[in-house]
């Protein structure tokens, strides 16, 4: 048997700071219980464990804290919002049947202990998951220390089994309380030998093996050591007996309790509708109480319908569709099968059915009226078969977004449950077969779109968001849809002949770096990199990690003047960036047209923006020259050329509106440079005395002050010390009284109502106001700052595509949108239509709303994207 044990407090400590902030409509927090089930089902599939338990601490005082007054005394208390969390994590592992141990006086480590002490006895296997390494001293043939850690924020497993144990650190693991008794631990407030580091430490243990050793062996260590040895002898032998962990904790543990059940459907259930889990109540096939018996023929007498495959057939139906107010629309991702849901009835499309041209055009036509999850999606595959793509009255994945844009997912299982408080049931397919088990899912899913139009809608109004919804987010989708199906097309010949002189480049920059290191190395391997920068060539070292030395971008800039090897290195990782991701990466992005085909992500961004994926095409590089170069091989068809427009600072645009402050307002009605309209206010000069350097600092203050910027990281940013950053950030709030008092107002408005809006009605909540974490609040402010003015950007971008894609069909215009990019829209269109483009396109984005100061695009035309841009 294997037992699987858990530390309780160090996994949802992991899980709480692991995790963005997160809570319940009532203002419950529920972000560390999330990461704690998500981090305990990646230990199940890891370890498939036999028998599994969780062990905490309590809060009382242990052995440990009456044998020494400062052990622990320098941790900060448990943060509120992790707290409240502790009771109702223990309640859900109670729901799953997972027992949980804990013990007065006894820290859960000692539990852990003892657990692992009591297996062995038996001659059964327990694995420990914790993620402090304290616990490495319990690693025996039979227990195993899962540890725990983090990397770039993902979680990383460490499986320490003696041999692991011993390669890492040279010595057994039981001697790691010796280790710890010599070097202390901060963490613990565990004193050890004042004066001893690990590198010490471990010497003496390699040499000496215990702590006694060491003692029994004081006459033949270098006097510096002997010295601290001897000073605090008493204090080693105390530090000794803290770290140790014990193996006989009072705790009624039988490994053969602690067997897997399952969970108590009814309790988890009732628990995540509480914690809103939507999610991991489909994930972990919970389901209502009610539902509990008989399932499989409630299913059935819900979801019978009509299957059609003759095409006469659907053509008849598809005509008495387009008299219906509306239908309720399901298909599968092919389109091989489509679920229409009635309120009297059902339809099933597959077959010959949905092969015929006139059924699927009628269907997807403006004359029926539907109401789907994921509208874009579909409509982009319809277009892809020259389907139609009309007639999409409601997308309730786009609404579901709407109405909480950090949620990240919207499939339609998670979101039925949210809003409906119930499962989408399926059928069993080893019962009915596959086919049928399909059929009736769709049909399900039609119907559980059907009971989400009841609901969502009515939301949006009560948010007051249906403006932002039926005006932009929905039109969008059609435009999106067309855009992606169109592509974009790239010069492949060039493409691969960039990338062949990208790689010539890193030849030499590669050869360069070998030349001065006096040997070959792995460049991408931070370690090895790290060796040779700081103990070859004996570089001052800038940060150092757990791992090992930095060589990250920002310490190799600060090394720049001192070995021409950093500069080598520097333009090695541009090159292979550029050649891996760009010009290797784009090449495999070509379809078979030579176009691209980006997906333009309109459900993602907490602040409505948009993004791309597969391929990326909005963080092509433009500010370096070989990054611009990327730029070229986007060019238009034969015959063709782009036209580019961008708003112009559109946020700071956004901002002197919102924050109806005159002396901005000024500046841009009047044609002025808001940057050194800023710097002239700043530095109280002069607009035409004005410097660049003068201008540079006040755009670093121009779009730095509404995101909360502080004045160490301004400081940071342009150079200066914090005391002259300091003094522009009042400078700039005393000549901007408007921007002052908006910044003040914003943050006292978003911590009253929960939320801040964009002027279109966008709403994003804000939990983080109410933490007592300060970093977590200030993460917060700063967002009650941002949103309104780069939410309000993003829904004026999306508005300006709607009506330039309008425009441009309504003219009976050849052109057509291809791109976005932040606040870039780029239009192909034929040589001849080029004037009128231009002029379509800037009327369109300037008149797109109505601010207290001019919208401003400025549109160029090119045949590249680069010289568009």
């Amino acid at each position: 048997m294997k037992l699987m044990i858990l530390d309780g407090n160090s996994i949802i400590n992991r899980a709480f700071y692991g995790v963005r902030l997160l809570s319940t409509k009532d203002g419950v927090y529920t972000n560390a219980i999330y990461g704690f089930l998500n981090i305990l089902e990646r230990l199940r599939a890891d370890e498939q464990p036999d028998a599994l338990c969780v062990a905490f601490d309590l809060k009382a005082p242990t052995f440990r804290h009456l044998a020494y007054d400062g052990y622990k005394a320098t941790r900060h208390p448990m943060p509120e919002e992790l707290a409240m969390q502790m009771p109702l994590m223990k309640e859900v592992l109670g729901a799953m049947n997972i027992p949980i141990y804990e013990c007065e006086g006894w820290e859960a480590d000692d539990i852990l202990g003892t657990a692992g002490e009591i297996c062995a006895r038996e001659g059964e296997d327990c694995v420990i998951v914790t993620g402090d390494r304290d616990s490495l001293q319990l690693v025996t043939d039979r227990v195993t220390v899962k540890l725990v850690t983090s990397k770039s924020g993902q979680t990383i497993t460490t499986n320490y089994t003696p041999d692991v144990f011993r390669a890492e650190y040279g010595f057994d693991p039981v001697r790691l309380v010796d280790l710890k008794s010599l070097m202390g631990d901060s963490s613990d407030n565990i004193p050890g030998v004042a004066g001893i580091g690990p590198k010490t430490a471990t010497g003496l243990l390699l040499e000496y093996g215990t702590l006694d050793g060491i003692y029994e062996h004081l006459p033949e260590i270098k006097e510096s050591v002997r010295k601290k040895l001897e000073k605090d002898r008493e204090q080693a032998y105390l530090s000794y007996d803290l770290a140790t962990i014990r193996k006989n904790a009072p705790v009624d543990f039988i490994p053969e309790r602690n067997l897997v059940r399952e969970a108590n459907n009814d309790a988890l259930y009732a628990l995540f509708r509480k914690l809103e889990f939507t999610r991991l109540i489909a994930r972990y096939g919970l389901h209502a109480p009610q539902e509990a018996s008989k399932p499989q023929e409630k299913i059935e007498a819900v979801y019978t319908c009509e299957i059609v495959t003759d095409a006469a057939q659907a053509r008849e139906i598809a005509a008495k569709l387009s008299k219906k107010h509306y239908v309720n629309l399901i298909a599968s991702d092919d389109v091989s099968k489509i679920a229409v849901q009635l309120e009297d009835a059902g339809f099933l499309f597959s077959g010959e059915a949905v092969l015929d041209n006139d059924f699927m055009s009628t269907l997807f036509g403006a004359s029926v009226k539907k109401v789907t999850h994921d509208c874009k999606s579909l409509m982009r595959t319809l277009l892809e078969r020259g389907i139609p793509a009309e007639g999409f009255l409601f997308d309730t994945a786009l609404a579901a977004y709407d109405l909480d844009a950090t949620r990240g997912d919207y499939k339609l299982d998670d979101v039925f449950s949210q809003y409906c408080g119930a499962q989408i049931g399926y059928a069993d397919e080893a019962r009915i077969g596959k086919e049928a088990a399909e059929q009736a899912a769709l049909l399900a899913q039609s119907a559980a779109v059907a009971a989400l139009y009841a609901v969502l809608p009515r939301k949006l109004r009560e948010c007051g968001m249906e403006k932002l919804y039926y005006e932009i987010e929905l039109p969008l989708c059609a435009v999106l849809a067309r855009m992606e199906t169109r592509g974009v097309l790239v010069d492949q010949m060039a493409l691969v002949a960039f990338g062949n002189m990208l790689e010539v480049g890193i030849q030499k920059d590669q050869a360069d770096i070998f030349r001065y290191a006096g040997q070959e190395f792995n460049i991408n391997s931070p370690k090895q990199l790290g060796e040779i920068l700081f103990e070859r060539l004996g570089l001052p070292p800038v940060k150092k990690t757990k791992s090992g030395y930095s060589t990250n971008a920002e310490v190799l800039e600060k090394l720049k003047s001192r070995h021409p090897i950093v500069e080598a290195i520097l333009d090695y990782r541009t090159l292979t960036k550029l050649k891996s991701t760009y010009a290797d990466g784009l090449v495999k992005e070509i379809a078979d047209d030579g176009r691209i085909h980006t997906t333009f992500q309109n459900m993602v961004t907490a602040t409505g923006r948009l993004s791309s994926t597969e391929p990326n095409l909005q963080n092509i590089p433009v500010r370096t020259e070989l990054g611009s170069e990327i730029r070229k091989m986007f060019v238009p068809k034969d015959g063709w050329v782009f036209v580019d427009a961008d708003y112009s600072q559109i946020e700071l645009r956004v901002l002197a509106h919102i924050a109806n402050d005159a002396h901005m307002q000024a500046a841009f009605t009047s044609g002025m440079d808001i940057h050194t309209a800023t710097a002239a206010q700043v530095f109280r000069v002069a607009p035409e005395d004005v410097t660049p350097l003068m201008r540079r600092h006040a755009k670093a203050v121009n779009f730095g002050i509404v995101y909360g910027i502080s004045e160490f990281s301004l400081a940071e940013d342009i150079g200066v010390t914090r005391k002259e950053a300091k003094a522009y950030i009042e400078n700039y709030l005393q000549n901007y009284a408007g921007v002052r008092e908006y910044m003040k107002h914003i943050v006292a408005q978003a911590k009253q109502d929960g939320f801040v809006t964009t002027m279109f009605g966008r709403r994003r909540n804000l939990p983080e106001l109410k933490s007592s974490n300060f970093n977590i609040r200030s993460f917060g402010e700063r967002v009650a700052l941002n949103t309104p003015i780069q939410g309000t950007a993003a829904d004026i971008i999306k508005l300006a595509m709607i009506h330039v894609d309008k425009a441009l069909r309504e003219q009976k215009l050849q052109a057509r949108l291809v791109l976005q990019v932040h606040d870039e829209l780029i239009v192909e269109c034929p040589i001849e239509e080029r004037e009128q483009v231009t002029a379509l396109l800037t009327e369109q984005m300037e008149h797109v709303a109505k601010l207290s100061v001019p919208l401003l695009a400025e549109a160029k035309s090119g045949a590249s994207w680069y010289e568009a841009k």
